[in-house]
């Protein structure tokens, strides 16, 4: 028989209840409603989403095509106006009645907003959902937030903010930050790391008033009279449950919904989760107990035997890439001791609370690695007295000395918490790797551990090492050569989230293992360090390829290729003279290019700076043939002289060339421009390719024809040349902001997706953001380097036979 069951609030601990619904079987007739106009996605990832490390498609939970799949009636954007609990149906807001046999309501929590004279204006918002996110992802470059809450959501919003190159500041009540989870020490530690990276912490500091000017938030003022200026003003401090709902309904409400042991409220046709819940008097704010809840739930609405109880929980956090653990009470007290450890140097501390022979309280900031064995000893209450002297180095020096680490993983009990965001045990995970799970993508896929923030994921690891022996094989992770353990990736994040703005810097703080780098990591870094800091780093010539160091294209006799540049693959009869006159010269070897230019072959290193100065000398530039950026722009004819010309395609070829030539990217950038779908530029295989129609201009992307032959995907169909023009520079940017180093955009593309391309482009604000960006990064690099070389001092240089340090790589 179909069960018609009714939800309200399409969030995490929904989101579990359906899984565990839907895997038990069973015949339901599911509607959801939920206020936002989206699904379920991790909230706890939208920090992440705010610093620009995931996009919103990469923390989403359930996409459309998983209700689908499933039979769910999706709600979304609408909310439920009234529960009939006597006829047992919803009311939508537009007035449809629904009828249900179980109704769940999962209507999460509301933001608590500080009532400070000033807070309705316009700007002040909490940090609770993806608007939020994205009203704080619109601001950048010299604007300024300031946070009022330095609790986790507090924290991890200002250094999303300050991320995005926000001027941010947080104010916060207590004497230290998250006074909750962290002692004064390690909230020191916390406020100190927080402060050298560039975030004003202001603690034991008092909000009296948020100043407003025309309506919109211009100042926070503070009870000593100070004001901190902001263009916007996040509120993150604290949240109480979602109950107005319920309340009308008549279901009994305290501070909370009051639920029993099996999720039911005092209706018995209406149950309750997440942090909308009351049980036993406590409330629910991690997400651990809330998806306990949703597999207690799916039991009841099964029919089957399951109580909720309450856990003793620890805290594993990441903040702002600062690791925090705690757990237990490490309050003072009479009868308490501490064993405290200390390493300035590596910004390390943990500090253990003991009462009698039993670990109650655990501490600990920069090395986590410990914190579920410590977990583990307080919560089974582990008489503690014959590993005392040794107990604050870990499990791994038990018995003396340093022992197998994975023997501490062995011996966790089946019920040891392994995941906290996802509320995943030991014994979980040992019985997916029974189950045939055997690596970590599939411990991800049948468990859900590790998939979420990640910091669990080298304890996921260890358990499938400890549980699979010698099967078990670590995969290699590819990282960017031998100098680091690093990823392209974390390299990337890392210099954006600790503001390295220098080689040395990367190399100290992201412990390279080598002095100054090699020839394989130095090109990388050197791309990363200009696209991120354009205004604060300066290029690194000794840092590239030999072409890009020479400013031409090295051939296998070791003589160079020298091209100037042909904007749009124009020329005129004076070019065209000081080209011939190079060749006789110099001696080279003339050749008409695929990309309408004309190469010199066959040039001598000792001859490239006379060569260049006489090329200048007619007006011409670089071509910059060599280059990890733009190449070549190439053109038909367009519409003023072909009759199958619908724009000027010249023209527009041109412009884009003059506008992004110079810029450094991952990879070499071509980009074509035909004037009707005939296509004679060979738009469609292109790094971007625009072919023009009646209509205006198709823009497409991620195309190539070398090894790979690619036909471009289409970006963006754009009506002016204007709107061309900025489309084409904020993929450009966006490209040299998120890409591997050496990555081809098609690569790119296919790591990240069109989807989100073209999600993140359609925002003008965004779009305005990377033109901007770009130009900056223009204001510095766009210069040729032809004439800079082309001078005495600089031909001494290229006397010498060519330097191939970093040939091998190209």
């Amino acid at each position: 028989m179909t069960q018609k069951l009714v939800i309200i609030g399409a969030g995490m601990a929904s989101g579990r209840l359906l899984e565990h619904l839907f895997e038990a079987g069973g015949d339901w007739d599911v509607t959801l409603f939920n206020a936002e106009p989206r699904g379920c996605y991790n909230r706890i990832m939208l920090s992440p989403v705010l610093s620009g490390e995931k996009t919103y498609d990469e923390i989403v939970t359930h996409n459309a095509a998983w209700y689908e799949e499933r039979g769910v009636t999706c709600r979304f954007g609408e909310k439920v106006a009234q529960i009939d609990r006597a006829a047992q149906t919803v009311t939508a807001e537009n007035g449809e009645i629904l009828a249900y046999d179980d109704l769940v309501i999962a209507t999460g929590s509301q933001p608590f907003i500080i009532p400070l004279p000033g807070h309705d204006l316009d700007g002040v918002i909490a940090y609770r959902d993806l608007e939020d996110t994205q009203r704080m992802m619109s601001l950048g470059q010299g604007t300024r937030a300031v946070v009022i809450g330095g609790g986790l959501l507090g924290l991890e919003a200002a250094a999303g903010l300050h991320a995005r190159g926000v001027e941010t500041t947080v104010v916060h009540l207590m004497g230290h930050l998250m006074e909750r989870q962290l002692d004064e020490a390690a909230g020191y530690l916390l406020r100190k790391e927080l402060t050298d990276r560039g975030i004003d912490v202001r603690c034991s500091t008092n909000s009296k008033e948020i100043v407003g000017k025309d309506g919109k938030v211009a100042a926070l003022k503070l009870d000593t009279g100070e004001e901190l200026p902001c263009d916007l003003l996040v509120m993150a401090v604290g949240i109480r449950p979602n109950v107005a709902l319920a309340q009308a309904a008549g279901l009994a409400v305290g501070k909370g919904i009051h639920v029993d042991d099996r999720l039911g409220t005092s209706d018995p046709h209406i149950h309750a989760l997440g942090e909308c819940v009351e049980h036993e008097g406590a409330l629910f704010g991690l997400v651990a107990p809330l998806y306990d809840q949703a597999k207690v739930l799916a039991a009841t609405l099964a029919g089957q035997e399951a109580a909720f109880r309450q856990k003793q929980l620890s805290t594993k956090l990441k903040v702002t890439g600062c690791d925090l653990f705690s757990a237990g009470d490490f309050a003072d007290g009479e009868g308490r001791e501490d064993i405290v450890f200390r390493d300035p140097a590596r910004g390390i501390y943990k500090r253990l609370v003991i009462e009698g022979d039993r670990l109650i309280g655990a501490v600990m900031y920069g090395d986590t690695a410990d914190g579920n064995w410590f977990f583990g000893l307080i919560k089974d209450g582990t008489e503690i007295s014959e590993m005392r002297d040794t107990l604050i180095f870990g499990p791994a020096y038990q018995g003396g000395a340093a022992a197998d680490p994975l023997a501490a993983v062995a011996a966790l009990p089946a019920d040891a918490e392994i995941c906290g965001c996802n509320g995943v045990c030991k014994g979980q995970i040992v019985g997916a790797i029974e189950g045939g799970a055997t690596d970590l993508a599939a411990i991800k896929a049948k468990t859900k551990a590790s998939a979420s923030c990640g910091t669990c994921t080298g304890l996921v690891e260890q358990v499938l090492a400890s549980t699979l022996g010698d099967d078990f094989v670590l995969p290699a992770a590819a990282t960017v050569c031998g100098c680091t353990d690093l990823s392209h990736e974390d390299v990337r994040r890392l210099i954006k989230a600790q503001e390295l703005k220098s080689q040395p810097a990367v190399w100290q703080e992201l412990g390279w293992k080598t002095p100054n780098g090699c020839h394989v990591c130095r090109p990388a870094v050197n791309f990363y360090l200009l696209a991120d800091w354009p205004l604060d780093y300066v290029d690194d010539p000794q840092s590239r390829f030999v072409n890009e160091r020479n400013h031409a294209n090295i051939q296998k006799d070791g003589t160079y290729s020298v091209m100037p540049r042909m904007w749009g693959g124009m020329t005129t009869a004076d070019e065209l003279r000081a080209i011939a006159e190079a060749a006789d010269k110099y001696g080279a070897t003339v050749k008409v290019t695929g990309g309408q230019r004309i190469d010199l072959l066959g040039i001598h290193k000792e001859d490239l700076p006379a060569i260049w100065a006489d090329i200048n000398a007619a007006g011409m530039v670089s071509g910059h043939a060599y280059t990890k950026g733009l190449r070549t722009v190439k053109t038909c004819v367009g519409k003023d002289w072909c009759r199958f010309g619908t724009q000027d395609s010249t023209g527009l070829g041109i412009t884009l060339e003059k506008r992004l030539w110079g810029s450094w990217t991952p990879h070499k950038v071509k980009l074509g421009v035909s004037g009707c779908p005939r296509n004679c530029a060979e738009a469609t295989c292109k790094d971007i390719g625009i072919v023009c129609v009646d209509s205006g201009y198709q823009i497409g992307v991620g195309g190539a024809a070398g090894m790979d032959v690619k036909e471009v995907v289409r970006l963006h169909d754009a009506r002016t040349e204007a709107e061309t023009i900025e489309w084409v520079v904020a993929f450009v940017q966006l490209y040299r902001e998120h890409a591997k180093y050496l990555d081809r955009a098609y690569k790119w593309l296919a790591k990240v997706g069109l989807d989100w391309v073209k999600e993140t482009l359609s925002d003008p604000a965004t779009r305005e953001a990377l033109v901007e960006r770009f130009d900056i990064s223009q204001s510095v690099y766009q210069h040729d380097p032809w004439a800079e070389r082309a001078t005495p001092a600089t031909a001494r240089q290229y006397a010498p036979l060519a330097d191939l340090t970093l040939e091998a790589a190209e």
